[in-house]
């Protein structure tokens, strides 16, 4: 790295991304949040995710911060040298991180053993839909099919025979950010083996599978349907272990959520929504019984927020100390007091925009935090940049290797 400045605690730990739409860019972003540099590989036309969600004179406002923190080099891998290049800067980085599909970056000339005769050490994160083995391992996936394979989207579709609309998607990429949060966990605990005191000096290679990754999320799921032969089923807002928690209407169509599933909280609510008596009830006496009965409960408690605006409905739940919040749309995050404070939503210059918001770095590490040093570059803006200092190369020689079509 050309910077000395502690941007992190990554920061000295350089990562080279061979990644396309989001798992392995999210893997990268959250290293590159926290300092690490990253080595982004695209292809000339750029990554695909460059184009997706709405746009700014064809320019993406969700590149803005999925390429943020990265150098963007282009190299066209199908090219021939193309490969050589990036052993070259493979030899001269901590990690590498891919998402192809399994034996792709192989039949490219880029396969383990190849990466790792030019740095033994090398450690290497693949991230795909199934893993790099077993009988799924050629088929095509994306996040969203991890998320169904997975059982999560079984899990947040509406009650059972509520609806026969098709089950509901969270609403994120979820699927390939676990997968990118896993191999960036992954990455940084084989680099701290490797390197650490008397560390052992190897290299190590991580599998992160998209399914596996959305099926690590679900509780107890298993256990119980092994043990019990419970299918566990979605129950829409609900949680179905605790009673009251729940989203629930106000006068002005807004939604409140309220989680007062113990005892002195379900108490004080009660008295908040003028019925006492509710927990000396036999219906509601513990939290089995309240979930036993929630749909009666939370009919009780619906008929007093619908009475009201959220507003009202939200001071008067902070006032009782009793959890709850209002749902929360892109305009009250952005706006959110507490995101401000602590810097998870703040303005960041960006070359194309200006002033736009971007979502903040976690963790949050308050003796050496993260740093958005620069908004999502233009494709191939660093490629000059990175193999002059990284692999000490000539302008003729970078001039060559565009006009032979490998940048």
């Amino acid at each position: 790295m050309t910077e000395t400045a502690s941007h992190g605690p990554l920061t000295g730990l350089r990562v080279l991304e061979i990644g396309h739409f989001v798992a392995a860019p999210f893997c990268t972003r959250v290293l590159g949040d926290l300092g690490a540099d990253i080595i982004k590989i695209e292809p000339p036309a750029g990554d695909p995710v460059r184009q997706w969600g709405a746009q700014i004179d064809g320019n993406s406002l969700w590149w803005s911060i999925h390429g943020r923190n990265k150098r963007s080099v282009t190299v066209n891998l199908k090219a021939p040298g193309a490969s050589d290049l990036v052993l070259a800067l493979a030899a001269r980085c901590d990690a590498v991180v891919e998402n192809f599909r399994p034996g792709q970056l192989e039949r490219l000339g880029l396969g383990d053993a190849i990466m790792r005769s030019a740095r033994p050490d090398l450690v290497i994160a693949h991230i795909s839909g199934y893993g790099q083995d077993g009988p799924y391992r050629d088929r095509a996936a994306f996040g969203v099919i991890g998320e169904a394979i997975g059982g999560l989207r079984y899990l947040t579709d509406h009650e059972p025979g509520t609806t026969d609309l098709p089950p509901v998607r969270v609403g994120v990429s979820i699927g390939d950010s676990l997968a990118g949060l896993y191999a960036a966990f992954g990455i940084v605990s084989a680099v701290w083996q490797r390197d650490r005191a008397a560390g052992d000096g190897k290299g190590r290679t991580m599998d992160v599978a998209l399914s596996e990754a959305v099926l690590s999320m679900t509780e107890g799921m298993l256990p119980e349907y092994a043990a019990l032969g419970k299918v566990r089923q979605p129950t829409g807002s609900r949680i179905p272990t605790a009673a009251p928690s729940s989203a629930y209407p106000c006068s002005d169509g807004k939604w409140i959520l309220i989680a007062a599933n113990s005892e002195p909280l379900f108490a004080r609510l009660s008295r908040l929504i003028g019925r006492p008596e509710l927990p000396q009830e036999q219906r509601f006496a513990n939290n089995r019984m309240r979930v036993a009965n929630v749909v009666e409960l939370d009919e009780l408690i619906g008929s007093w927020t619908r009475s009201l605006p959220v507003d009202q409905i939200e001071r008067k739940l902070n006032d009782a100390d009793i959890p709850s919040t209002r749902v929360y749309s892109a305009a009250e995050c952005a706006a959110d007091p507490q995101f401000r404070h602590r810097g998870m939503v703040r303005e960041v210059d960006d070359r194309l925009f200006g002033k736009v918001l971007h979502l903040g770095i976690v963790p949050h590490v308050p003796d050496d935090p993260g740093k958005i040093r620069w908004a999502g570059p233009a494709v191939g803006e660093h490629t000059d940049e990175v193999l002059s200092d990284i692999l000490g190369m000539q302008p003729a020689e970078i001039a060559a290797m565009r006009r032979e079509g490998v940048i």
